[in-house]
């Protein structure tokens, strides 16, 4: 689960022609993050947060850079303070876009952080809330394959921790890539996981 989500590739046309300024915007955050300069992306998805009040896809990105980049860290303060803010302008996403299985996943994927920097901490409250935003995210959106792969992933992860074999989730992998493959979504719209669902169905037909 600590990989899920790392491998994004960004299909973003940067073409600045007849481009409003939230555009515009987007596009240059995009090319940062491209780039590896994450901070820089995260203060300019912040930036347009602000001047963008209506938009729920900044306050989601700022989110989701700041939860990927609390993946790994070992110091639990630090882990604190970029979840905590991550919550923030997830928080600021859902009141814009209520219901939305982008943001739903995301929520779990930020509890997901946090169960693994210390899963026996965290992961008597959060393994039980992360289960239930994934079925939410299933009835909403169920031909969504990063919910779709979410869920596979996380039923993968439990089946593991109880010995159970992962094979019946290896099926809602393979369909995760057939969705991914039909795809077709506005710009700037959350467009990762095919290269991670491939990666996952690699692992599951050594298994």
């Amino acid at each position: 689960m600590k990989k899920i989500i790392l491998l994004i590739v960004v299909l973003i046309s940067t073409n600045s022609v007849a481009q409003s300024k939230y555009e515009q915007g987007m596009a240059k955050a995009f090319e940062l993050w491209g780039q590896q300069k994450t901070s820089e992306a995260c203060q300019l998805f912040e930036r347009i947060t602000k001047a963008e009040p209506e938009e729920w896809l900044p306050p989601y990105y700022v989110a989701t850079l700041e939860i990927l980049g609390s993946f790994g860290i070992k110091d639990e303060a630090t882990l604190n303070s970029k979840l905590k803010k991550a919550q923030e302008f997830l928080d600021i996403a859902k009141s814009l876009s209520p219901n939305n299985p982008e943001i739903i996943i995301n929520q779990a994927l930020l509890n997901t952080a946090y169960i693994a920097f210390d899963g026996q901490k965290y992961g008597m409250t959060l393994s039980g809330k992360n289960a239930a935003l994934y079925s939410e995210a299933l009835k909403i959106a169920p031909e969504n394959p990063r919910v779709v792969l979410g869920k596979a992933e996380w039923d993968m992860g439990s089946a593991r921790f109880f010995n159970q074999s992962i094979e019946p989730y290896c099926k809602d992998v393979e369909k995760s890539i057939e969705l991914f493959n039909k795809e077709e979504l506005p710009k700037f719209y959350p467009m990762y996981g095919k290269e991670r669902a491939q990666q996952v169905l690699k692992q599951c037909k050594k298994s």
